[in-house]
């Protein structure tokens, strides 16, 4: 009983996050395209959640759909107009879009069928205690997640000065 629930729930997560993401670059208002990418990203941990990654789930929702869409919907909002819509696509790049996405579904049909999936048994789930991970993110030994962390810092605050340099030319 437990996996056909868990199965009916990944496959309505799957979709949602499928629908989200054609809306997120579909749409006209860019605005709105900023809040299909914070469902996608929630239907993400989501996704996360399902498979016991409870950490990974939180850090989803607090990082990507707390922080990096709040900082996309600030950007907008400072540099975009009050009616600003995204311009039409030409059919060039509808066709090339399309021609990408069905290379793109074309190869991953390709490894996944050529791949052959092996059933594991006998799997002990480690337990990994808080303190570990907390130590193991702040490190600055070759496995530290200090300098990846400092360097997306960076590039938000490059981009939140970009923003309002843009902002304060008008």
């Amino acid at each position: 009983m437990g996996s056909t629930l868990e199965t009916i729930v990944f496959y309505v997560l799957a979709i949602f996050i499928a629908t989200m993401s054609v809306m997120t670059v579909t749409t006209q208002r860019i605005v709105r395209s900023a809040t299909y990418l914070l469902f996608v990203l929630f239907g993400t941990a989501g996704i996360y959640f399902l498979l016991g990654y409870t950490f990974l789930g939180a850090v989803q929702i607090m990082v990507y759909a707390g922080g990096i869409v709040v900082l996309y919907v600030f950007s907008i909002l400072l540099t975009s107009g009050e009616g600003d819509r995204a311009e039409k696509i030409k059919r060039s790049r509808l066709l090339a879009g399309l021609f990408t996405t069905i290379a793109g579904i074309a190869i991953v049909l390709f490894i996944t069928l050529k791949h052959k999936f092996l059933q594991t048994t006998d799997l002990v789930p480690q337990e990994v205690s808080i303190h570990s991970i907390g130590m193991d993110l702040l490190s600055s030994d070759k496995y530290g997640y200090v300098l990846p962390f400092e360097a997306v810092s960076v590039l938000i605050l490059a981009c939140i000065i970009g923003g309002v340099m843009i902002a304060r030319k008008r």
